[in-house]
């Protein structure tokens, strides 16, 4: 309903979109992070519909409250894990570029902003990883020129 009232709309978990003339895969980005197998547990546990149904049934103040305590246990476990662990894992990153038969990808969930470049069978691929908006917004600028990444500041009425 948000996103209707919104004008927005709701992208599948992938989508191939033609972005300043190439197929570019985008994606979330925590489906990458397979070393992080407690994540992908709980990520199992929050898209099942029945858990779902189950927690917007709960009222509102209780499901913002399981929200602050869901997001205080990810900060904990973050800080309690390698970094290799919760970054993807790059033959995944490999594997679902050659399934969508992309050279680009665009993903978010680490929240380490950067423009990572490889070759992959003698093809120049290029992973973007857009930043969170909790402190700044990132956004990724395509023209003709290229790609390149900004930060924008966010105004006192955006922020947590």
């Amino acid at each position: 309903r948000f996103a209707a009232v919104s004008g927005l709309q709701l992208l599948p978990e992938s989508m191939v979109i033609d972005l300043a003339g190439e197929q570019v895969l985008l994606l979330h980005g925590d489906t990458l992070c397979t070393d992080d197998v407690e994540y992908q547990t709980f990520r199992t546990q929050v898209r099942d519909p029945a858990w779902r149904a189950r927690t917007l049934a709960l009222p509102l103040a209780q499901r913002r409250a399981l929200a602050g305590q869901l997001r205080e246990t990810s900060r904990q476990a973050i800080q309690q894990k390698a970094a290799d662990i919760i970054d993807v894992n790059r033959q995944e990153v490999d594997r679902v570029m050659k399934e969508h038969r992309v050279e680009r990808l665009i993903h978010g969930h680490t929240h380490r902003p950067a423009i990572h470049e490889w070759t992959l069978d003698g093809y120049s691929m290029r992973r973007i990883v857009l930043g969170d908006w909790y402190a700044q917004g990132s956004v990724l600028c395509c023209s003709a020129p290229g790609w390149r990444m900004e930060s924008l500041a966010l105004s006192g009425a955006c922020k947590e």
